[in-house]
């Protein structure tokens, strides 16, 4: 397990997307049906938990106001921070989502755009 843990924080998640493991499927019905493998991963809206965020959304570099161009600038990208935090309960639109699989697992690779609602449990960040 730890291993797996290790090879997740090789990924790097680019802009504004969110790394989301999805939530294990209950394959009963509340009346107790057994439901056909796959019902629910066709379902338009998903969840999961997120493990991994981008950095969010780029912001233009301004241009030299001070009229000194010549003094050497510090070209750091800034970013506006999503909403999304590691460990968050994430409700998302699944035709915005990418499926990928690593290390055997399934993920989703959400734009935050895509999604709908965090669950946050506030104790986690204490």
């Amino acid at each position: 397990m730890d291993e797996k843990i290790d090879n997740l924080k090789n990924l790097i998640v680019v802009g504004d997307r969110v790394l989301i493991k999805p939530r294990k499927i209950n394959n009963k019905s509340k009346g107790g049906l057994l439901l056909p493998p796959g019902y629910q991963e066709k379902e338009e809206i998903q969840a999961g938990y997120v493990v991994k965020c981008g950095p969010g959304f780029p912001i233009p570099i301004a241009p030299d106001d001070t009229g000194e161009s010549w003094k050497k600038t510090d070209e750091k990208i800034r970013y506006i921070p999503l909403q999304a935090k590691e460990g968050d309960l994430a409700i998302f639109l699944q035709k915005g989502a990418i499926e990928i699989l690593f290390d055997d697992e399934k993920f989703f690779l959400v734009s935050q755009n895509s999604i709908l609602l965090l669950e946050r449990d506030e104790e986690l960040y204490d």
